[in-house]
């Protein structure tokens, strides 16, 4: 795989850091979770696959020197902390990689190493709210309305990262220098949603949230109920599009113009779909350059035929890993989510030279925690 090779400490935390080393495990790299003494108590990662777990005490000087050892052999640190918090450990990026010059040593936090903001506590709606593109988000008449934590969690956040560790990879292929990534999830968030900075001034845009092109504005990009209570997604934006789409429907023009008043042609529409199944729109529209699609949840989605044709969901229900490679897949090497912090503390002091008596001397001395109920 793309990332074989490559070793990744993420130090334990909250959604965004965790979907980060899964995506590198996913890839290839071998990961390894730092977790808390304690910290299978709050145990919130779910997206552990792939994943090795050691659970260290950084609050005893024995636990940062362990951290410092795994960070001596390691490719990868990704930490999720506020600003300042591994510094004080005796952990901050200037004393680790002058120790491993090639470390790429990944910050991944909501408002950034830097600026008024960089100590405050926040939430993926806090950081799409600061970005600029929770505003546009929501629908006519109403407040903003952030899309669950996708968006600043997720994909400027996760994604994001990940994407500067791996160019920051690549570039030390030819350098052979290690760097610091400051992946900000309010810059992330609003780099995501490039398309709509560059964009504000296209027809497509212009009148208040809730009332253009692509943000339910218009009947032709919208969702409507259906006669089981289900949904369909409609998406016939273009003239040539919108045609296929009357005609599928049997209307003409005239009875559903594609301009006119938006709300009174919602409601003509809304009023069409109530009177068949999603299976049965389905069926009308599949294979058509309508662009209707059915919404599906998750369970559904897994089993529609376009995903089963491309194997797009793993045993179990997970996504399968994207995008594709076609020599170097990404090829997940366990399908379970959940891991066990400490699991793996004994296996990997050993990797990294200590004996089993002063293994067994940290977990009697508190400083490293072991799951793993085998004799050493």
């Amino acid at each position: 795989m793309a990332l074989r090779g490559i070793k990744v400490l993420e130090l334990a935390g909250l959604a965004p850091a965790p979907v980060c080393g899964m995506i590198l495990a996913d890839f290839g790299a071998k990961v390894t979770r730092v977790d808390r003494l304690g910290g299978g108590q709050m145990n919130y990662d779910v997206t552990a696959r792939g994943k090795q777990s050691i659970s260290l005490n950084l609050k005893k000087k024995e636990g940062v020197q362990i951290l410092k050892k795994l960070c001596s052999s390691s490719d990868v640190l990704i930490e999720p902390f506020r600003p300042g918090v591994m510094e004080n450990l005796g952990l901050g990026p200037d004393q680790l990689i002058e120790e491993n010059p090639g470390l790429i040593y990944a910050r991944l936090t909501g408002f950034g190493q830097t600026g008024p903001y960089k100590n405050m506590a926040g939430h993926d709606i806090n950081y799409l709210a600061l970005s600029g593109v929770l505003s546009s988000l929501g629908r006519k008449g109403e407040n903003p309305l952030a899309p669950v934590n996708l968006l600043a969690d997720f994909a400027g956040g996760s994604f994001v990262c990940a994407m500067g560790i791996m160019a920051a990879l690549l570039e030390r292929a030819s350098s052979g220098k290690g760097q610091v990534i400051d992946s900000c999830m309010v810059e992330g968030a609003a780099y995501v949603g490039s398309w709509l900075f560059a964009s504000r001034d296209m027809f497509v845009w212009g009148n208040p949230r809730g009332e253009n092109f692509l943000d339910s504005g218009f009947h032709f990009y919208e969702t409507y109920k259906t006669k089981d209570g289900k949904f369909m997604s409609v998406g016939a934006l273009e003239p040539h599009f919108y045609s296929i789409f009357l005609e599928k429907l049997s209307l003409t023009d005239d009875g559903l113009p594609q301009f006119g008043n938006p709300d009174d042609l919602k409601v003509k529409l809304s009023e069409v779909f109530l009177t068949k199944t999603q299976k049965e729109w389905s069926d009308v529209f599949d294979g058509t350059d309508a662009c209707v699609t059915p919404v599906l949840d998750q369970d559904d989605a897994k089993n529609h035929q376009q995903n089963k044709f491309r194997e797009s969901f793993l045993p179990g229900g997970m996504p399968r890993p994207a995008p594709v490679l076609c020599r170097t897949p990404a090829i997940p090497s366990s399908l379970d989510c959940n891991l066990v912090p400490g699991l793996h503390t004994q296996e990997i002091l050993l990797e990294h030279g200590y004996t089993t008596s002063q293994i067994e001397q940290l977990i009697e001395d508190n400083v490293v925690e072991s799951s793993n109920t085998s004799k050493l």
